[in-house]
């Protein structure tokens, strides 16, 4: 197997901020889609058993709640979700620094809402940390295409992998036969 395979045992899922305000501004990209993307990254972490840590930004204001069918498909990371009182690099949130560092995984799947603030500035700072970082593009959106292809760029240049869900399920399957290969594929298709 290639040294730098992400697997269920070796890496994280970080969802930042997929709330319902939040969601509800960006135009990038089918804002339906990138919501069933994000609960697809939900459902592989808990098929996986992935550590997971949920983080929202002021749920109180505008940006509102997460998306509460994160609730359904991941209580209890939902419930010791990180809720920020308004740092934007939620890596700066000590709370959310520690609950990362806590999984003891180097390798972290990133997905969030918006890809140009919530996701870019703690992904660079993972990647100085030392994590591998991959970014699930199709799971994060930004106000418009132009900040989005930007702000992927910028972290790509950085060295994070720039991924889509779809990708990650088959990198964590490895074979769709086995029994995560089967709870995985049915993910896929789940629409």
């Amino acid at each position: 197997m290639h040294k730098d395979v992400f697997t269920p045992e070796n890496s994280a899922m970080l969802l930042i901020d997929h709330q319902i305000g939040t969601m509800a501004w960006t135009h990038s990209h089918d804002i339906n889609l990138v919501k069933q993307n994000a609960l697809k990254l939900a459902r592989i972490a808990k098929a996986a058993n992935i550590p997971t840590i949920l983080t929202s930004s002021m749920e109180d204001q505008i940006q509102g709640p997460l998306l509460p069918e994160l609730e359904a498909i991941l209580p209890e990371a939902f419930e010791a979700r990180v809720k920020r009182p308004g740092i934007v690099n939620a890596m700066h949130h000590d709370g959310f620094n520690q609950a990362v560092k806590a999984t003891g995984r180097k390798k972290l799947f990133v997905a969030g809402v918006t890809t140009e603030i919530c996701v870019t500035f703690p992904v660079l700072q993972m990647l100085d940390e030392g994590y591998e970082v991959q970014v699930s593009a199709d799971a994060s959106a930004s106000y418009t295409k132009y900040g989005d292809d930007i702000a992927l760029r910028r972290m790509e240049k950085a060295g994070a992998i720039i991924t889509t869900v779809d990708q990650i399920i088959s990198e964590l399957a490895v074979d769709w036969t086995s029994p995560l290969g089967q709870k995985l594929v049915g993910i896929l298709n789940y629409h």
